[in-house]
C-alpha cells in the first residue's frame, strides 16, 4: 500500500441531495422545503429559544437574586481540624502552606478559620480571616492569631 492507491472505505462517501434541479430529480419545484411559509424562503433563521409561538422558557422562568462581583470566597477550616493535624504531626505553627500540605485547602484558597470543635493545643495560626469564636478559642489556650 502507498499514497497512490489510498481510497475511502466503501460506502463512507455519499453524494449530497441535488436540490432544485428540475422535476426529474424528485427535489425540483419546492426543493424539499415544503410549500409556503418562512421556512421555505431563503435567508430564514429562527431565533434562539423560539418555541413555535409558545412562551419560551427563558421568559417563563423568572430572574432571581444577583451575583455580587466583589464577593470573596473563603475556604472554611474548623479549629477541630487544626487540633487533629497539630496532634498528628506535632505542629505549633499553622499557616496556608501547612493547610495545603495536609489537604485542608488549595494553594490559592482564601482560608477562614471557624470556631466549631474544641482546641487544646497552643497554636500560632496564620490565615486570611478568623471568626470571632475561633479567635477566642485559639487565644484562650495561649495561642496567637495573625491575619495575612
Amino acid at each position: 500500500m502507498d499514497l497512490s492507491n489510498l481510497k475511502p472505505a466503501k460506502g463512507s462517501i455519499k453524494k449530497g441531495k441535488r436540490l432544485g434541479r428540475g422535476q426529474g430529480s424528485t427535489n425540483g419545484g419546492t426543493a424539499a422545503r415544503g410549500m409556503n411559509g418562512a421556512k421555505s424562503r431563503s435567508g430564514y433563521s429562527k431565533k434562539i429559544g423560539f418555541e413555535g409561538g409558545q412562551m419560551p422558557l427563558q421568559r417563563t422562568v423568572p430572574k432571581f437574586g444577583f451575583k455580587n462581583i466583589n464577593r470573596k470566597e473563603f475556604k472554611a477550616v474548623n479549629i477541630e481540624k487544626l487540633q487533629i493535624i497539630a496532634e498528628k504531626y506535632q505542629l505549633t505553627n499553622i499557616d496556608k502552606e501547612v493547610l495545603h500540605k495536609y489537604g485542608l485547602a488549595s494553594r490559592n484558597d482564601l482560608v477562614k478559620i471557624l470556631g466549631n470543635g474544641t482546641l487544646t493545643a497552643k497554636l500560632e495560626v496564620k490565615a486570611n480571616a478568623f471568626s470571632k469564636t475561633a479567635k477566642e478559642a485559639i487565644e484562650v489556650v495561649g495561642g496567637k492569631t495573625e491575619v495575612i
